[in-house]
């Protein structure tokens, strides 16, 4: 049987969203840029796509910018929001965000506790000590576990400093809408919600003011060259749409899924499985668990017998390193090479939920013995 269970990696192209994106791929291919006929109906089908995610997001269509994914929507906000000005960003930061942030400076790294949240506590210190732009993802991308984004913005906005908020792994399960209202900006990538590859939004709050971090043409108003990918575009907002209409069944289908699977682990292996930010509100389709005896070998072990799942990020996962979340949550560099995440969408059954926990469980238990 082959399962598939790295779903935070990425997610399968919808059927719904390949239909409307396949006519822009053919007949329809023009460069919204271009003043003829073409152009024009491009052009339209991007404003109308902007228009959706606006909706969708509860902001303004001037609010809405394209990107070619996550990673470049998280290096937009971080490298140019307050630009110059002191920044702050937390510790278990997807590796865009991190990575952004050691090109942009010296900066200040919010901590975590031990069950993965950062406090209001540390964005209250880090904007004493003068930090005027603060990230903090919605949901880690490894753990799962949510942050108190409401809370964080808040103390972040008390002081006067801008809050960015990196929804990659939001979506699905998160109402994009209570974090937009209390956000300046929100990054998102469409493979994550069953859109495609190379496409993603960042949106900016109107009044903030944002400097370009691609020069090449005045697309975007200006702040980011280069042709728009149209067909990417309107199968964002395609997927963003379906994402959020199916929420509620979404977090219903996934959260039997996950129990189900912990359940069977921890009943087998005990205190050999931990569940990592278990102690925290976790999204439901995402389960990371520290092994005891677990390692690369068990990973490839799972992959041999068919199943797909990952030792952490997909962006860090051909890396033998800890992970630096787990590392933050104050694991030793041995444990934090022990953990697999294991992540789960609309299309998995409560079969290969359970060949996939009994697979680990036998794997698991041979190894002991």
């Amino acid at each position: 049987m082959n399962v598939y269970l790295d779903y935070a990696a990425t997610a399968p192209l919808r059927g719904e969203v390949l239909e409307r994106m396949l006519p822009l791929l053919k007949e329809n291919f023009g460069n919204p840029d271009s003043l003829h006929a073409y152009g024009r109906k491009a052009a339209y089908l991007v404003t109308e796509a902007r228009d959706r995610v606006a909706s969708l997001l509860g902001g303004k269509p001037n609010e809405v910018y394209f990107t070619s994914g996550g990673t470049e929507a998280d290096n937009w906000a971080v490298r140019r929001l307050a630009a110059g000005a002191p920044f702050a960003v937390s510790a278990i930061e997807h590796a865009a965000v991190l990575s952004a942030a050691g090109l942009r400076g010296e900066h200040i790294l919010l901590p975590c506790g031990a069950d993965g949240r950062i406090s209001p506590a540390a964005v209250e210190d880090a904007v004493r000590r003068g930090a005027r732009l603060v990230a903090v993802m919605a949901v880690n991308n490894e753990t799962g576990v949510i942050q108190p984004v409401k809370e964080l913005a808040a103390a972040a906005h008390a002081g006067g400093a801008l809050f960015f908020c990196d929804a990659v792994q939001a979506g699905r399960s998160c109402d994009l809408k209570v974090l937009t209202a209390v956000s300046d900006a929100l990054s998102l990538s469409a493979h994550k919600l069953g859109g495609p590859k190379g496409t993603g939004v960042l949106w900016v709050k109107r009044g903030v003011r944002l400097a370009p971090l691609i020069a090449g043409g005045e697309q975007e108003r200006s702040l980011r060259g280069g042709t728009l990918n149209v067909a990417g575009i309107v199968g964002m907002a395609e997927a963003l749409a379906l994402a959020s209409e199916e929420r509620e069944a979404f977090c219903a289908h996934t959260r039997a899924c996950r129990d189900a699977f912990e359940d069977h682990i921890r009943s087998a292996l005990g205190d050999g499985a931990r569940i990592d930010g278990g102690e925290a509100e976790r999204v439901p389709n995402l389960s990371h668990i520290t092994f005891r005896e677990g390692g690369e070998w068990l990973l490839s072990a799972l992959d041999l017998r068919g199943i797909a799942c990952s030792g952490g990020a997909a962006c860090s996962a051909h890396a033998a390193l800890p992970s630096h979340v787990l590392l933050a949550m104050g694991r030793t560099p041995e444990e934090a090479k022990r953990g697999v995440r294991f992540s789960f969408g609309m299309e998995t059954t409560a079969e290969e939920t359970r060949y996939a926990a009994e697979t680990a469980i036998g794997l698991l238990r041979a190894r002991t013995k």
